[in-house]
């Protein structure tokens, strides 16, 4: 007669945190688009104190335009996938930590939101995916 133990049965390969995989989802974005000809100027921008935003990256494109990128991961195409989850109070938060990332300029120049999804399917790009209104 056996017993079940509750430790789980080592693998060999220890499973990834959330903040992993999302890590590497970012990974993915940044690769894509700096293969489309956008160039990294800041990753995980945050804005500080409690209740601010968070911007994955910010990119400048090759006509100028300051892009506010958000990244989104999801493992399964369910409950309208990656790009469904960047509602309006997420887009608000990214649009504070914007206007906080662009009072250091002293000139503006073009800007827009876009968004990155990566799916078990691929990479999405959805430019300008919501304005600052």
């Amino acid at each position: 007669m056996g017993f079940l133990s509750s430790k789980p049965k080592a693998t060999g390969a220890q499973p990834r945190t959330t903040k992993q995989l999302g890590d590497g989802a970012e990974d993915l974005a940044l690769h894509y688009l700096q293969k489309q000809g956008l160039r990294l100027l800041v990753r995980n921008y945050r804005t500080p104190g409690r209740g601010g935003g968070e911007i994955d990256l910010i990119m400048h494109a090759l006509d100028g335009t300051l892009v506010f990128v958000e990244v989104r991961k999801r493992s399964s195409l369910r409950h309208g996938g990656a790009a469904a989850s960047v509602g309006g109070i997420k887009q608000r938060r990214i649009v504070f930590a914007a206007r906080h990332y662009l009072m250091r300029l002293q000139t503006l120049p073009p800007c827009r939101f876009d968004v990155v999804v990566v799916e078990p399917d691929g990479v999405q790009w959805l430019q300008a995916a919501f304005d600052a209104g």
